[in-house]
């Protein structure tokens, strides 16, 4: 009975693993999946049920700490219940290799490729050496963490008053043109550049005194 297994189910103190893909997640290699099974409130006692229907709760992702809805749709009580899973995602991405104090600018030292649980934190994570050398953190890291864009300064690629290349792209074509900083070029922010013609946009930094602006 659907009822009984899952009264069982709900008795269990560990929790129960499953992979569903085995093997080592190595660079360009899909990810390995695991999925931990909590348990149900043993004080629970639910009726018996001859159909039991899964579902996911609005809001709810298969990715990280989440929840399984339980419905009995055929029985003498309707009843509903909610079953903790974390989904664990393990790929490749970056760990730290030692402490890293709040400021402090990552170099090749301080960080290397590793198995990680990509689905651990809400922030992503990062996932290549380029992403991360020459950024500053934003907190105190541990050796052996998982590096996120939450752990992560943005970059600042030119200071407002600094000249700045624009490359301005379009449907088929792109031009390049010149301009002055108006506020400080963040990585991932939107920066004001006055170009030559006077005209003041919102454009991409990108790098080094470098900005895109789409039209």
């Amino acid at each position: 009975m659907v009822s009984q297994w899952l009264q069982g189910q709900s008795q269990v103190q560990q929790p129960e693993q499953v992979q569903l893909q085995p093997g080592l997640a190595g660079p360009g290699s899909a990810p390995r999946v695991e999925v931990v099974l909590g348990g149900l409130d043993p004080r629970l006692k639910l009726a018996p049920c001859q159909k039991v229907a899964t579902y996911m709760p609005q809001g709810m992702k298969l990715w990280g700490k989440t929840r399984v809805g339980l419905r009995c749709e055929q029985g003498p009580v309707r009843w509903n219940v909610f079953w903790p899973v974390t989904v664990k995602v393990w790929g490749t991405a970056l760990v730290v290799t030692s402490t890293v104090e709040p400021g402090q600018e990552l170099g090749p030292q301080d960080v290397k490729l590793a198995e990680v649980d990509l689905a651990e934190s809400t922030s992503p994570a990062v996932l290549s050496l380029p992403e991360a050398l020459g950024r500053s953190s934003q907190r105190r890291l541990q050796a052996g963490q998982s590096l996120r864009e939450s752990d992560l300064r943005a970059r600042r690629w030119f200071f407002a008053g600094d000249p700045v290349r624009l490359h301005v792209k379009g449907a088929g074509f792109m031009a390049t043109s010149e301009g002055v900083a108006l506020a400080h070029g963040d990585e991932g922010r939107c920066a004001r550049v006055r170009t030559s013609q006077g005209r003041v946009v919102c454009a991409r930094p990108v790098a080094d005194g470098l900005a895109e602006l789409t039209l």
